[in-house]
């Protein structure tokens, strides 16, 4: 070809090259969807060794993702655990770090906020616990876009309420508590439930109309279902607290009620989130959408629930309320196709306060200074360069008041610092025995010196309690 002729066509066509680049779109953030369970233990999933309770819909997200062996939730209870994933600080500094006083400040910024401003939608369906109704930890007020489930946690033990809240708004539902005789003000008498919405079906409707509405746009939708948490109230009806409407596969087990009902509710649970997965998919935005799942904290000895029966907390020892692996030690799945390879499995040592700086990573925006908490999306990915915590810190004032701090190799715990203003450090290796049975603090003082300064450094004060 003539040169001339050569230098005529590249300007002839550059103008309608770059025409049609202006019609070329950026690619879209992902979306984030985080489900938390409540008080569902590290052993109750089959992807983590259950043998009883059917979970084929979690165990296929194991199977298409990646499973941690290493994640810890934020507390051992409910309200501090999710104040720690909310903020991105663990419980050393964290505004809530107690069931009671559990109202999470304006103050705090939250991921919820985080990725509002990045320019996702958010909403948050089920349980809150972190602020009530005209407080400024309301849901509303904390970044999220749409709230719909309950504020309280206490109320969320209900899973067949006469009411939950849409955004700021009282929404009732179908069932209604009829007394059966006086004494039932004083806590000591009964009554009889009319039973029609099951609150979990709620919850599901709602995710399901979320994912729809804001499909063609980045979305961050915290499911935080409250199965298979019991109903402590469970003197009401005078049955055992694991309500479900029913036992499903299990209606002909040789089993306790309560833990045919347990088990009912993970099953039902399992079914749901199967369902999620398939209307994500049918929606086109499977490859662009980040799922976590994870559980508050270990499982729970409540409403009758028996947690040995189906070994609940895996080759763990202790459950909710305890600082030992079984109460904090969660399963964490996550699975985003074409981003996280299938059928991984990481030993990465993570918790609750890690999950702020990996979302704000997956949605390209600024990450808060000075948190606790580092992102794992290198992990997730494949990638070089995750960075490594120091150490894992939890404390508790509820009960005896507790302590526990985990490094690679080592696990010290304090129980009693509401009776002894310095009790012994009880000191395991997690890797020669992760079910704590051997205190080796005796033979490794150095050790125990190690974790009690790293645990005076992770600590601050909070006003509304303290240790001795």
């Amino acid at each position: 070809m003539n040169p001339k002729n050569l230098i005529f066509l590249i300007i002839f066509t550059l103008p309608a090259f770059f025409a049609g680049c202006s019609d070329i779109k950026p690619e879209r953030s992902p979306n984030i969807i985080y489900i938390l369970a409540d008080d569902l233990g590290y052993g109750d999933l089959g992807s983590y060794g259950q043998q009883l309770i059917k979970t084929p819909h979690l165990d296929r997200m194991a199977a298409e993702g990646m499973s941690f062996t290493q994640h810890y939730a934020g507390s051992t209870v409910c309200a501090p655990s999710r104040c720690t994933l909310m903020t991105g600080y663990h419980t050393g500094h964290a505004t809530v770090r107690g069931n009671k006083m559990n109202v999470i400040k304006g103050a705090d910024t939250t991921v919820a906020e985080l990725l509002k401003n990045a320019g996702y939608a958010t909403g948050l369906i089920g349980k809150w616990g972190l602020g009530g109704l005209g407080t400024e930890g309301a849901p509303t007020r904390q970044g999220f876009d749409f709230f719909y489930g309950f504020l309280d946690q206490i109320r969320a033990h209900n899973h067949f309420p006469e009411y939950v809240w849409r955004n700021e708004e009282k929404e009732m539902l179908g069932n209604k508590v009829v007394i059966a005789d006086s004494s039932y003000a004083a806590g000591i008498g009964s009554a009889a439930i009319d039973r029609k919405d099951y609150v979990q079906d709620k919850f599901m409707e709602e995710a399901l109309k979320f994912i729809e509405k804001f499909k063609d746009r980045p979305f961050y939708l915290q499911l935080s279902i409250t199965i298979p948490h019991a109903n402590n109230e469970h003197w009401l009806t005078g049955q055992h607290g694991m309500e479900v409407p029913d036992y499903g596969p299990y209606k002909d087990e040789a089993w306790p009620a309560p833990q045919k009902g347990t088990a009912a509710m993970i099953t039902r649970m399992d079914r749901d989130i199967g369902g999620l997965f398939d209307a994500v998919k049918k929606l086109g935005i499977d490859e662009n959408t980040l799922i976590i799942f994870s559980s508050d904290n270990g499982p729970h000895k409540e409403g009758l629930n028996d947690p040995g029966f189906f070994n609940s907390n895996g080759p763990f020892r202790g459950i909710k309320r305890d600082l030992y692996e079984g109460g904090i030690r969660v399963p964490m799945i996550a699975r985003w196709p074409g981003k996280i390879a299938p059928g991984t499995v990481s030993d990465h040592l993570s918790a609750f306060w890690d999950f702020l700086p990996t979302a704000c990573e997956v949605a390209n925006t600024t990450t808060p200074e000075n948190i606790d908490g580092i992102s794992f999306l290198p992990v997730l990915t494949g990638q070089s360069g995750q960075k490594q915590h120091d150490y894992l810190y939890w404390e508790f004032y509820e009960q005896d008041g507790r302590q526990a701090i985990r490094t690679a190799a080592w696990k010290g715990v304090r129980y009693g610092l509401h009776e002894q203003a310095n009790p012994p450090l009880q000191l395991y290796n997690l890797q020669q025995d992760p079910a704590e049975q051997s205190d080796l603090s005796g033979q490794n003082p150095e050790v125990v010196s190690e974790l009690l300064n790293k645990m005076k450094a992770a600590h601050s004060p909070w006003p509304h309690g303290n240790f001795n």
